[in-house]
């Protein structure tokens, strides 16, 4: 498992108290109990302040269209440390 992807999971696993949880990159928000939008915003703010970075309007709203997975979300973290 990656360091941001146990990371992910670590901070999913806190956010929905379920230490039980895997989570994997095809992982999507219908997979988790509980996963919704104000779950979410707070999974966005968790993320922010872990990986210091900053998510803007349109890219949490993209994260929310079909077909979009945890891969997805790290995947764009990974883009946005490279920037820095």
């Amino acid at each position: 498992m990656s360091d941001l992807l146990g990371t992910m999971q670590e901070i999913l696993r806190d956010l929905f108290d379920d230490d039980e949880l895997i989570v994997t990159r095809e992982t999507t928000a219908d997979d988790v109990g509980g996963w919704d939008s104000l779950a979410h915003i707070n999974l966005i703010v968790a993320l922010e302040d872990e990986f210091g970075v900053r998510f803007a309007t349109a890219e949490i709203s993209s994260l929310k269209d079909e077909g979009q997975n945890v891969g997805a979300l790290l995947d764009l973290i990974e883009r946005k440390l490279a920037k820095e």
